[in-house]
Formats: C-alpha cells, sequence, structure tokens
C-alpha cells in the first residue's frame, strides 16, 4: 500500500467513528473547593489570585485573558463574542476594539455587559457583570503603541462588523497600508479604535465540584453601603 493510500485510509477510520451524544459527554470535576473563609474583601483581588494560577498553568490554560463578552441592544437582543483581556485593577477589566463594531454600537446604546473567563482545563469560571465605559484617549493610545506592527495595521485595515465582498478585499487594505507604514514607521492610532473598562457591580467565582455540587461565590456591590458582600450561590 502506498503512503497517500494509508493517510486515506487512516482519515477514513476517522471521519467512521461514532461522534459521542452531547447527552454522554460528561465530566467528573475532583478538585478543591473554594471556601468564603478564603476569600479577599474584594473581587479584584480574587481574580487576581486565580488569573495568576491559570496564567502559570499556561499548559492546561489556553490564553486565560481569554474572555466572552456579552452585550445586548437597545431592544435588548444579546449578542456574544471573545475578545483578549488587556488590563485590570481595582476600577475593572479593560479591553480594546473598533469604536464603529457591532459590540461598541450595543456598548454605546446599552452600557450592561457580561464577562465569563472559561477556564475549563482548571475547572474555574468567573462571570463578571457590570457596565462598560470608554478609557480615556491617553489610555488607547499608550496601548496601541505596545501592539505589534502587524496588528496596528489591522485595526486600520478592518472596518470591524462590517460586510465584506471578499477575503481578497481585506487583504488589499492591509497591503496598501503596510506599504504606506512599512515596518520600523509609526502607525497613527485610528479615530474609530479604542478601549472600554467593564466596572463590575457583580463578580462570581466558580469552582467545578464533583456531583455538579459546585462551589459559586459572588460578589455584590452594596451602593448603600459603598462595599462587597459575598453571597453563596446553589450550583
Amino acid at each position: 500500500m502506498r503512503q497517500d493510500d494509508r493517510v486515506t485510509d487512516d482519515r477514513a477510520t476517522e471521519s467512521s467513528a461514532p461522534v459521542p451524544e452531547p447527552a454522554d459527554m460528561r465530566e467528573q470535576y475532583a478538585t478543591g473547593g473554594l471556601s468564603e473563609t478564603e476569600l479577599p474583601a474584594a473581587p479584584m483581588d480574587q481574580f487576581a489570585l486565580w488569573f495568576k494560577e491559570a496564567a502559570r498553568d499556561g499548559d492546561a490554560v489556553h490564553e486565560p485573558n481569554a474572555m466572552v463578552v456579552s452585550t445586548a441592544d437597545a431592544a435588548g437582543r444579546p449578542s456574544s463574542r471573545t475578545v483578549l483581556l488587556k488590563g485590570f485593577d481595582e476600577r475593572g477589566f479593560v479591553f480594546f476594539t473598533n469604536y464603529e463594531s457591532r459590540k461598541a454600537r450595543e456598548l454605546d446604546a446599552n452600557p450592561h455587559v457580561s464577562l465569563l473567563f472559561p477556564w475549563h482545563a482548571v475547572a474555574r469560571q468567573v462571570i463578571v457583570s457590570g457596565t462598560a465605559e470608554r478609557v480615556a484617549r491617553e489610555e488607547t493610545v499608550a496601548y496601541f503603541r505596545t501592539r505589534p506592527h502587524g496588528s496596528q495595521l489591522g485595526a486600520w485595515a478592518s472596518a470591524q462588523s462590517s460586510m465584506l465582498a471578499s477575503r481578497t478585499e481585506l487583504d488589499r487594505a492591509y497591503a496598501d497600508l503596510a506599504s504606506r507604514y512599512p515596518e520600523g514607521e509609526q502607525v497613527p492610532v485610528p479615530p474609530h479604535w479604542g478601549g472600554y473598562r467593564v466596572r463590575p457591580r457583580a463578580v462570581e467565582f466558580w469552582q467545578g465540584r464533583a456531583d455538579r455540587l459546585h462551589d459559586r461565590l459572588r460578589y455584590v456591590w452594596d451602593e448603600g453601603d459603598r462595599s462587597w458582600r459575598v453571597e453563596r450561590l446553589s450550583p
């Protein structure tokens, strides 16, 4: 048998293998628990701890800064996408995007937003509910200068969320920009591109446990007391 025949046979065998039904897919989480007594006073401190652990275990958690950003338009119709977290502190979580994209248009109409960090490999999730606001322009400029040259050009080339006639249209726009701003030449910051900061009002820390009896501890901001309280949710 020729080598290419064996490759074809292997592919045929793989494609004929039975695909498990979603209802039959089960993962038993054999992880430690999460107790109220372990939590710091503020959710960003707890997030920093878990993020550090997820980033340190990079072989298990791919792109721990990847988060699902869920928005809704003025009529309440939701949409979600994966975005990369680019900073966090006591003020909230920061990401950058095209201000003319769908997510940005929805945030401008309805600033309520949800973030989800799905760290499946370590049986953890962090779920943030809050409101988004644009960061200061100088913060956007400072971050843009740290981006690779190609990513800077990409911010100009892509009219994010708009219709494209073909991939060729996008590639041509990028090539034109690459000729105008070759490697080593400073790319101006697009006026339609910048950051959002999500100021949390609630942050849930979800730890997988055996038999689906997960630990769910949620920080909730109390506007009256100007402090965070912690509540345990049933799994």
